[in-house]
């Protein structure tokens, strides 16, 4: 049984996709496409940068976007019979791309505007985001509710794998909750390099902007079920998809207990499609004996068809 795995923001970098495009005419294609929907030089920037640029949400989120259906495409059928999927934040549009429920044209607005919006959130209501290593889920959501003062708030955004969290929220609120997470043990709070408080209430602003853009794409039922960041539940309803992919603006991604969906659904090839391999590292600490295989280089294509 298979299932797909799509990365999300952070996974990008400069050259992304290039080998691919150069080897395979189809993945050469999704970057043009990608172009020409977007009306500017996507793939300039993805493969050449600036990396200053390519780290703008805005830009980057379409570019993992890209990369992601160029390797699918080219992938195609050697990856059999996908039984389901699921993608990390923006991972997950493209995962409805992946299960013919989103159009990749469609996708490319979408995650643009998506970028776009979370990006001037951030300006709005400054807020930052940091990493957790070493404390269970419930004692990362203690620490978050003390640290909350408010109309300061620190929320968990991202439960990765055991003992790997990520907090989102106000400055001052995450600060705070650094240090408390120190004094309850943590191994590290390292502060990450971000635009926003993503995956927290601070992104409400943005809500409206998305659900116009979604409510103007054209969703349809998938093929196959894409697993929800937010209920960590396989969904099969385009309304529930394009509700959820709302809400997950301003939700936890619940990626731990995703990857648990899919185990215990009967999947045991997982395959990570696009930039990177940072899913399928943290599959490895959610269930070591988990059999995941990377497809984001031309090289990573070959071996496979091998």
């Amino acid at each position: 049984m298979v299932g797909l795995l799509f990365p999300g923001q952070g996974s990008q970098y400069v050259g992304m996709g290039r080998d691919l495009a150069k080897a395979h005419p189809e993945a050469r294609r999704a970057f043009e496409e990608a172009d020409d929907t977007l009306g500017f030089a996507l793939s300039k920037l993805a493969w050449e940068g600036p990396e200053t640029e390519l780290r703008a949400t805005s830009v980057a989120q379409p570019a993992i976007l890209t990369h992601s259906v160029a390797a699918l495409r080219v992938a195609g059928e050697r990856l059999g019979d996908v039984a389901m999927a699921a993608g990390h934040s923006l991972g997950e549009f493209s995962a409805y791309v992946a299960a013919g429920a989103l159009s990749f044209e469609d996708a490319l607005r979408t995650v643009r505007v998506r970028g776009e919006l979370m990006q001037r959130s951030g300006q709005e209501r400054p807020g930052t985001m940091a990493a957790l290593l070493g404390l269970d889920d419930e004692a990362v959501e203690r620490v978050c509710a003390e640290a909350s003062e408010g109309v300061s708030v620190c929320v968990p955004a991202n439960y990765n794998s055991p003992g790997q969290l990520v907090i989102s929220g106000d400055v001052a609120a995450v600060e705070r909750a650094m240090e408390l997470a120190k004094a309850a043990g943590a191994r590290r709070a390292i502060g990450l390099n971000v635009s926003g408080a993503f995956h927290s209430p601070l992104m409400r602003v943005a809500e409206a902007g998305l659900d116009a853009q979604l409510e103007a794409a054209a969703l349809s039922t998938p093929r196959y079920p894409v697993v929800s960041n937010v209920t960590a539940q396989p969904v099969m309803d385009a309304a529930d998809a394009r509700r959820l992919l709302l809400e997950q603006l301003t939700s936890a991604v619940r990626w731990t207990a995703s990857m648990r969906t899919m185990l215990d659904a009967g999947v045991e090839q997982f395959y990570e499609i696009g930039p990177g391999n940072v899913l399928t590292g943290l599959l490895k600490r959610i269930e070591r004996s988990a059999a995941s295989r990377v497809l984001g280089t031309a090289a990573d294509v070959e071996a496979l068809a091998a």
